[in-house]
């Protein structure tokens, strides 16, 4: 079967920016976002053996979802002004630079954010093809079903989740994950969850009642009385959350499948980066 990998190029990129120590060229140019993009990428390409491959970034516009919230992701970093040593998107150019040499396709957002571009292969593929999602985003996880898993790629301490990772780990279905999220909130969206209902109880309430509505249509049967409090005030807040955190499939995808083919070229980072003016021979 055909293996679909799907990166989140935002995220991949701010792992390794923030998570490297500084890299200089050339005397001045900072390079380690690159440097450790590249590098992940191909590690990652070798872990998941892709015959298509597409790399998503989140582009510089209004996000859509804070159009419903003025504090959805309100507590990012603006990086509009910040200089260049400091900006992981000064390293930008020389990223779709390395994609073009390796000939895998890429592609900034215009109207959506990337999560919605990846759903929407998700949902229109996930029956044919095997796919894999990098990104260290749990989000992702609302995607995850029998052909559909999520690599959070870090190094030899990767981890593949799947169906069974999800149960495990949050004793939930995955098709229940965004509810779970909407229940407990998100702190690195800036999303607040329910007062009084934490990652255990998020999970017991959903292996009981299903889902968020199954749980607002029997309030009368939650045994503390904070929750019963908490969920009769919940709906609007509920609703609000599901909006930010599902994911919106898109249904105009940027590449047909066709564009998506990947050819293995076999080519060491060091290759790479040379090729694009970043590392002498």
């Amino acid at each position: 079967m055909n293996r679909l990998l799907l990166i989140d190029g935002s995220n991949l990129l701010f792992q390794m920016f923030f998570g490297l120590p500084e890299v200089k060229v050339h005397g001045k140019k900072v390079v380690q976002g690159t440097l450790g993009f590249v590098g992940g990428l191909l590690k990652i390409i070798r872990m998941t053996s892709p015959s298509h491959v597409l790399v998503v970034f989140d582009g510089e516009h209004e996000n859509p979802r804070s159009q419903l919230s003025s504090d959805y992701k309100s507590n990012r970093e603006d990086f509009t002004d910040v200089e260049a040593d400091l900006n992981p998107f000064s390293q930008l150019d020389d990223i779709y630079s390395a994609l073009d040499y390796l000939e895998i396709a890429h592609m900034e957002t215009a109207d959506c954010e990337a999560d919605d571009i990846i759903a929407g292969y998700c949902h229109l593929f996930h029956e044919e093809m095997e796919i894999v999602i990098s990104s260290m985003d749990s989000d992702f996880f609302q995607l995850i079903c029998d052909n559909v898993r999520v690599l959070r790629y870090h190094g030899k301490n990767s981890v593949i989740c799947d169906v069974g990772f999800v149960q495990d780990r949050f004793g939930i279905e995955s098709r229940q994950y965004a509810e779970y999220k909407a229940l407990v909130g998100d702190s690195a969206d800036n999303i607040k969850g329910i007062r009084g209902v934490g990652p255990k109880t998020a999970g017991m309430l959903l292996r009981e009642f299903g889902s968020i509505q199954g749980i607002l249509s029997n309030v009368e049967l939650l045994k503390r009385p904070s929750l019963r409090d908490a969920f009769s005030q919940a709906e609007q807040v509920l609703d609000l959350n599901m909006q930010l955190i599902r994911l919106n499939s898109i249904d105009v995808l940027p590449f047909p499948l066709e564009e998506l083919e990947y050819a293995d070229l076999s080519l060491s980072s060091n290759v790479v980066l040379q090729a694009i003016g970043l590392w002498d021979d």
